[in-house]
């Protein structure tokens, strides 16, 4: 049976709804809590994992897709950590997923609650990567899919969700405007909200960034984690499994979760920072120009609990790193860039020192355009 949703400001129990009734993110009633292993006060972690199981080699701590036969799945995940010489850190190049982001994080255990719900129709909104990813799950599931989109998206991306049978649905105006567009749709018919800023199971995917990172690095934890950070979906997903692991016993610490935001579309940085933080404008960095993320609270909560920070930067600063990437062999779109871009100023502001060990990761493919 699948698992049932709680709301965490009220308590309210669903076995399924996209929101709260009193407007909350929901979460998972009773996910997985693999049992602490090791003496206690230790940490220790079991293994063998087995890697063409990618992403589900954690299915301990994944709260759909029990039985194997049911995952919704292209063999994604295990996606390399490689050392970044040039920025003394380690990138995790999530840019070589199925669809070319780590949105297919999300997107494989998302389509999984779905066929696990029954669902014949899916609907997500997206400026091209959830929209893409979301879309060819849905084609691997045998689910119709709808996917909201700026009037705008970049032709790579429009591609993508046209040629896994999606139906695109462009609309002019913001972000803000696609998002309520869709939930137009979500409210009038009978289609299931696959999104990645609302869905419990999308970010019950992006928290096994964390689950790899460990693995890959025999079970120890990078003093940081440096992502970008628009509606929280890597972000929130990177704090969660971090936790997951710190509480299993698997890792003995939590890292800081530094995020990069959009100058211009930069909330987390204002509410930390001053509104004259955020300030400025940054067409680069597309994917996270979110002015009102759903789990703006509880991305504040991660920051408070791991000492982390998010602060904003505009268009120069992307595309002059986007440019350094690409010299170094690492072939990202824009909005990729922000985050090894907020590592440098994170070191310049003395916010990181030269010697911490950190993580960043490459979020999506060059090849998107």
């Amino acid at each position: 049976m699948p698992a049932s949703l709680v709301c965490p400001d009220c308590g309210a129990t669903y076995d399924d709804r996209w929101r709260c009734s009193c407007g909350a993110p929901l979460e998972f009633a009773d996910p997985p809590r693999p049992a602490p292993t090791g003496e206690e006060g230790s940490a220790s972690a079991p293994g063998p994992f087995d890697a063409r199981a990618g992403l589900w080699s954690f299915d301990a701590f994944l709260p759909v897709g029990a039985d194997p036969a049911d995952r919704v799945t292209l063999g994604e995940g295990l996606t390399p950590l490689v050392d970044a010489p040039d920025w003394d850190a380690t990138f995790k190049l999530e840019y070589v997923f199925p669809t070319g982001s780590f949105k297919d994080r999300g997107a494989t255990t998302t389509l999984t609650r779905a066929s696990e719900l029954g669902v014949e129709r899916v609907v997500e909104d997206s400026s091209g990567n959830a929209g893409a990813a979301v879309a060819t799950y849905a084609a691997r599931a045998g689910i119709d899919a709808e996917i909201y989109v700026p009037a705008g998206v970049k032709d790579s991306k429009l591609r993508a969700i046209e040629r896994a049978g999606a139906t695109p649905v462009r609309v002019e105006g913001s972000r803000e405007d696609v998002t309520d567009a869709c939930l137009d749709a979500v409210r009038e018919g009978d289609a299931w909200y696959a999104s990645h800023a609302w869905n419990p199971a999308f970010f019950a995917g992006t928290a096994t960034v964390a689950y790899e990172v460990a693995l890959q690095r025999d079970w120890s934890v990078p003093d940081a984690v440096v992502t970008p950070l628009g509606h929280g979906t890597l972000f929130l997903g990177a704090y969660r499994g971090f936790r997951a692991l710190y509480e299993a016993g698997w890792t003995d610490s939590m890292p800081r979760l530094l995020g990069a935001q959009a100058a211009g579309y930069a909330p987390i940085a204002a509410e930390l920072h001053g509104e004259a933080a955020a300030d400025g404008d940054n067409d680069a960095a597309d994917g996270i120009r979110i002015r009102d993320p759903v789990q703006r609270e509880a991305i504040l909560e991660a920051v408070e609990d791991t000492d982390g920070d998010a602060i904003a930067l505009g268009s120069h600063a992307v595309e002059a790193e986007l440019d350094r990437l690409h010299r170094a062999g690492f072939y990202t779109e824009p909005t990729c860039a922000v985050a090894p871009a907020a590592l440098r100023e994170y070191r310049e502001r003395g916010v990181l020192d030269e010697s911490d060990d950190v993580v960043v990761p490459l979020t999506g493919s060059g090849l998107k355009g």
